[in-house]
């Protein structure tokens, strides 16, 4: 395969960018994201991590140590909202783009200089002047040959001040020597503890071992690890964007009740939440699942599989409202609940029943899409469902 140019863009403490976006006073102050629930600090600006809070750090104990913070509650979906802006920016800007995670995608920049008439450097620093301009959102860039370096300068980019940093051939060498084993992308403590004990350091020292060593050792993915730090591409960026396995939706509620109503509408609105999101994949699950978790952490959870897959929030409220009266116990305080959807998959492979009614699914697949077309135009949760009551 011939040589490829691969950017990784990673945005700056994401969700505290995001917070920062929709609300600019908290701009260049230390902010802290709380997890749903408050439990924990799950982002922090510049400032904060100067403050010394720390990541995963206890909310009761950050706010008590460190007062001079603004702690805000995470709010994922509008975080969702604005990656897929990000994204938008740098699909305009190169037709090869692969989504990694909700704050990463790898940009493929070859080629792309003839058409800016940039180096590939001035080339990230447009990218990221651009995101800034049209999402403000500050995002790292890392350059190199291959996903792998580009994931390791996309990390060094977030040290220096200019935000983007490239590892070419001679960069390279001076490189493997300085990036420790545990900085790899790919490589988790486990590995790490492996590695170390068979004298394997640094990046350097993993690359000089042969790929019969590695398989021995690692398997597959060590050979592939070797050839990606010594520059030679493994994976390709790919525009196909892969189903996800399952998708869950849960909140803490704010406050501990036992109200059956109150759950129930918290429930409806993970419903639809989730519902709009397997309809943005195209797809449809044949597999429902709820929880509820009390006031200390037990975690009471059902599911049931259906013969017809679908992603009508309708029919999944009707499932779901059952399986919640299942495990719901009116004596127990509660905190939060949550649904699941499994066994996801393509809408054209859908078994269809000898009696199923085609004009009903018809039915209600335009009302799901009217649904989505409004509220992309209109808003969040502009059109909602009605109410579910309780039946004991």
């Amino acid at each position: 395969m011939g040589q490829k140019v691969i950017a990784l863009v990673d945005c700056d403490s994401f969700f505290v960018s995001c917070e920062q976006k929709r609300n600019p006073e908290l701009k260049n102050k230390p902010v802290c994201v709380l997890s749903n629930n408050d439990g924990c600090v799950i982002s922090r600006s510049k400032e904060a991590k100067l403050e010394g809070v720390k990541m995963g750090e206890p909310y009761f104990m950050a706010k008590k140590d460190h007062q001079k913070c603004i702690y805000v509650t995470a709010d994922h979906e509008y975080y969702s909202q604005v990656s897929k802006q990000v994204i938008e920016v740098l699909k305009d800007f190169s037709p090869y783009v692969q989504v990694y995670s909700i704050d990463e995608a790898f940009i493929d920049f070859t080629g792309l200089t003839k058409l800016y008439k940039k180096n590939y450097y001035n080339l990230a620093k447009l990218l990221r002047e651009k995101i800034l301009l049209e999402v403000d959102i500050p995002v790292s860039i890392g350059v190199s040959s291959t996903k792998t370096l580009s994931k390791l300068a996309s990390d060094k980019a977030k040290n220096i001040p200019c935000g983007v940093f490239l590892i070419g051939k001679r960069k390279l060498k001076k490189v493997l020597p300085q990036t420790q084993i545990s900085e790899i992308w790919g490589i988790g403590r486990r590995l790490t503890v492996s590695l170390k004990r068979n004298g394997i350091l640094t990046a350097e020292e993993l690359v000089k071992h042969s790929d019969k060593w590695l398989d021995s050792k690692i398997g597959i993915h060590g050979i592939e690890m070797r050839h990606e730090l010594l520059g030679e591409m493994v994976s390709p960026v790919s525009n196909d964007e892969k189903l996800p396995k399952s998708i869950q939706n849960t909140r803490a509620f704010g406050i501990f009740t036992s109200d059956i109503h109150f759950i129930q509408n918290e429930l409806k609105r993970h419903i639809h939440t989730s519902c709009r999101k397997l309809r943005s994949y195209q797809t449809k699950c044949s597999q429902i699942g709820v929880m509820l978790r009390t006031k200390d952490f037990r975690v009471f959870y059902t599911k049931k599989d259906l013969l017809t897959p679908v992603n009508f929030e309708l029919e999944i409220a009707q499932i779901a409202m059952e399986l919640l009266d299942e495990i719901y116990q009116p004596e127990i305080l509660y905190r939060s609940t949550g649904v699941y959807f499994g066994k996801i998959g393509e809408q054209y492979v859908e078994q269809l029943s000898l009696y199923s009614d085609t004009s009903v699914d018809s039915k209600k697949d335009n009302l799901a899409k009217c649904v989505d077309k409004l509220e992309s135009r209109f808003g969040k949760n502009i059109v909602q469902t009605g109410f579910y009551k309780y039946k004991k």
